[in-house]
């Protein structure tokens, strides 16, 4: 009995067998939910919070869906690692990933039951993934010196993101949006200068990209409603105590005059600070917080346009875009960056009346304004343009592309299976196994679709026997179809990023053989 006593009462171990089968069955849960949501005609989730407000969510962003999830499951955590991972790094392939790694799990659970050792499985797994990386860098395309052909290459790329989102309708329209935005980065993948403003009202196509940046912000009464040749004082400061306002404080008094005078004081003191703000030489002035009206008066006075309470993310990319820096004292004017731009005016965007800065000193900078029917298409088609920013300002620098619609995994599966039949030993098993987990993912696309996948995936199997094919699955004609000719480009870093990840996850909850939760911390009773 002794034994039994290493760990504390409530500390519970599984064991071998026990623990395997907890981590499998964990990760293709996570695995099956997601996968509905893979490719063109995949299907939204709404995920809808038990806290205040009850928010509901719409989305297919595999990232989005699995980050609002709360598992319990170790193994399936590592999954929602993986796809998170995948969001921050790439920026799309989130369902993919998690799909990729789910469908290798199951595999592996067939070998582990066929009694072949977990770690003979992991070097199969290993070799599979190098030899699938290794076709396909064989099969990429690079048209980075032909600057036409590769804006079609990025313009198909990004529909092709898109196609599997909620702004498929509009892929054309979005896709050209976002190479525009992506473009003007001149191949930095900061994708701050990017800016995206929702204004609900319209439809999804009436969105449009301007260069320059938008604040999301009414200019002030009695000030100048458009300014040329701008410079720009970003600040941070309180401009509200021009009147007396003392809170918690007792001040005595034995007069209403001396009230009055403590007012005077409280105005010559914001006086002086107006004075050294305008000694700045500037003329506009944009506040986080707010002005009050003597303030914005004497700002008018001297034909200085005054912004107020332009929250945080917009004054932070104010600052950035127009090169300027957040001040917050005005003692030595010589010690404050200003910030630059040709023009300031007023727009109006729907029914709301915006502040429009153009030729701003980060010529890269540009803002994209997304109209739509409700606040949760809003998100959700906020969710897919950035993917697809993402993707393309990945693909700037790495060039390199690929064909889409399931034509990568049937190239990787036909190495794989090649490599498999040369392999002696067991770990022959575990390619081939390789093999059929890539294949899972042609197979689910064509199922969303509602296709008869046996059928497709026997049919492009047999394509791709022949030299230089480009056979996909068609999921608008329901049917094998020529990729090349729909345009239906993947980035090779994206599926990189897949299969590397999603091996190495898999391999991770391969590796578990016992799973030990410890007991939960006691709270002494302190009485």
């Amino acid at each position: 009995m002794a034994i039994d006593r290493i760990f504390k009462d409530e500390a519970s171990e599984e064991k071998g067998e026990r623990a395997r089968m907890a981590s499998f069955v964990g990760a293709m849960a996570i695995a099956d939910l997601v996968k509905t949501t893979l490719g063109p005609k995949g299907m939204d989730k709404i995920l809808q919070s038990t806290g205040r407000g009850r928010e509901v969510t719409v989305t297919n962003d595999g990232a989005t869906i699995l980050k609002s999830l709360h598992i319990d499951n170790p193994a399936a955590k590592v999954l929602v690692d993986i796809s998170k991972v995948q969001d921050d790094e790439v920026g799309d392939g989130t369902t993919s990933v998690v799909v990729l790694a789910g469908e290798l799990l199951r595999e592996a659970e067939k070998l582990v039951a066929a009694k072949i050792h977990p770690m003979t499985i992991i070097s199969g797994f290993r070799m599979a993934a190098e030899c699938a990386r290794n076709a396909l860098l064989e099969k990429v395309v690079d048209n980075k010196a032909d600057y036409e052909k590769f804006r079609s290459d990025l313009l198909n790329i990004a529909m092709t993101t898109l196609s599997s989102k909620i702004l498929s309708q509009d892929k054309e329209h979005f896709a050209k949006l976002a190479v525009d935005a992506v473009m003007r980065l001149k191949g930095s993948t900061n994708l701050e200068s990017i800016q995206i403003i929702k204004k609900p009202g319209g439809s999804l196509k009436e969105s449009f990209l301007d260069e320059g940046f938008i604040l999301d912000k009414k200019i002030g009464i009695g000030q100048p409603k458009r300014i040329e040749n701008a410079k720009i004082l970003v600040a941070n400061t309180a401009m509200d105590t021009d009147k007396v306002k003392i809170y918690g404080a007792r001040v005595r008094v034995d007069s209403m005059a001396r009230v009055a005078q403590i007012e005077t004081a409280e105005k010559e003191k914001m006086k002086e600070k107006v004075q050294k703000i305008i000694g700045h030489g500037i003329n506009c002035f944009v506040n986080r917080q707010l002005i009050y009206n003597f303030p914005e008066e004497l700002f008018a006075d001297a034909g200085i346009l005054a912004i107020e309470h332009a929250d945080f993310d917009g004054i932070e990319r104010l600052a950035l875009v127009t090169g300027g820096e957040i001040a917050s004292t005005f003692d030595n004017p010589e010690s404050v960056k200003l910030g630059h731009c040709d023009l300031i005016e007023e727009i109006m965007i729907g029914e709301d009346k915006l502040i429009h800065f153009s030729g701003v000193a980060m010529g890269k900078a540009c803002t994209i304004v997304l109209r739509g029917a409700s606040h949760h298409v809003l998100d959700e088609a906020e969710r897919s343009l950035h993917d697809a920013l993402c993707v393309l300002s990945q693909t700037v620098n790495d060039s390199r592309v690929l064909l889409g619609g399931g034509w990568p995994e049937m190239v990787m599966a036909k190495e794989v299976d090649a490599l498999a039949k040369k392999t002696p030993g067991k770990r022959s098993l575990a390619i081939e196994a390789f093999s059929r987990a890539l294949l899972a993912i042609p197979t689910i696309i064509a199922d969303n679709a509602g296709l008869d996948s046996a059928e497709l995936i026997s049919q492009l199997r047999a394509e791709h026997q022949k030299e230089g094919c480009t056979a996909g699955i068609d999921v608008i004609s329901g049917s094998v179809g020529d990729m090349a000719e729909r345009g239906i480009c993947e980035a090779f870093k994206v599926k990189q990023a897949v299969l590397l990840s999603s091996t190495e996850a898999a391999e991770m909850i391969l590796r578990v053989d016992e799973i030990i939760t410890c007991a939960p911390r006691r709270r002494e009773d302190r009485m």
